[in-house]
């Protein structure tokens, strides 16, 4: 169900750790390709890059890929596309206490519709905007205690459906995307973090989600698509294994992302990247 049908400059909708707003704010017309066929985003999380392009009117973008192997995170992009008017009526529902809150957390419903309403209410009012579950699969990130926060944020929401109009949205492996590549096709990846990177804390979990033989994976597959002549970005991070693993597969680019340190936004040092890209 479309909702809205004008031009829109819909932000990503969803709090996520690792999200690449940040890139966004550092000039990253100067690392894109100079035009895209179609784009495609296998690691889709809080979806910045995508959201960029697709308000651009920069890049005249065919067609849109997004997909991710987290099958809720997938169902929350495809309800808000065809049934947001119903996830936002779900989201009224709720109340932003910290007894709903882990009532909302351990319910289990079917309906995709209620499910993609529990991820969004989860995601605003939970601690940091983690998405983490344990070895049962069950989502165990504690209540963020924000009483005033705005989960609903309909408009943003009805923007979002706007945006997501005609947009590919599915659930699968990275690598399920290499028969719908064509030539000139651009494909951003922004991978879960699995080696050690400073201070980052999320190491040890994002290594159950993604490890050293799918980092291995992911860098084969970029010599595949180089072979297949399309573009990519791979952001990771500026780890020496890293930088070993993709050598002379791509350009690779140091960059240093901004942190919030006591209210301040400050350049650290110590959170490093690295963009590798093939062109």
């Amino acid at each position: 169900m479309t909702i809205a049908t004008k031009k829109t400059t819909a932000q990503p909708f969803l709090r996520w750790t690792g999200s690449k707003r940040w890139l966004l704010k550092e000039g990253i017309d100067d690392f894109l390709p100079k035009s895209i066929n179609n784009y495609h985003e296998p690691f889709l999380g809080g979806g910045a890059m995508f959201f960029y392009l697709k308000n651009s009117e920069k890049y005249e973008v065919n067609k849109f890929y997004l997909s991710d192997f987290n099958k809720d995170l997938v169902n929350t992009y495809s309800q808000l596309r065809d049934n947001a008017v119903h996830v936002i009526e779900q989201l009224k529902k709720y109340n932003n206490t910290s007894e709903d809150y882990y009532a909302l957390r351990s319910y289990k419903p079917e309906n995709p519709i209620e499910i993609a309403a529990q991820f969004i209410f989860l995601n605003r009012t939970s601690f940091n905007g983690i998405y983490r579950v344990n070895s049962q699969g069950i989502y165990n990130v504690p209540y963020g205690k924000r009483p005033n926060v705005d989960f609903v944020t309909q408009d943003l929401l009805i923007s979002t459906n706007a945006l997501l109009q005609d947009v590919s949205i599915d659930c699968y492996d990275f690598e399920s995307i290499y028969e719908n590549l064509s030539e000139n096709d651009f494909v951003f990846m922004d991978p879960p973090y699995s080696v050690a990177h400073e201070n980052n804390g999320f190491i040890m979990y994002n290594q159950k989600l993604f490890s050293w033989d799918d980092q291995i994976r992911l860098r084969d597959f970029a010599i595949r698509l180089s072979e297949k002549k399309v573009n990519f970005i791979i952001t990771n991070a500026y780890h020496s294994s890293i930088l070993e693993l993709y050598k002379n597969v791509g350009n690779m680019r140091k960059i240093s992302r901004y942190s919030q340190v006591g209210g301040k936004m400050e350049r650290r040092g110590n959170y490093n990247e690295v963009i590798i890209s093939n062109y």
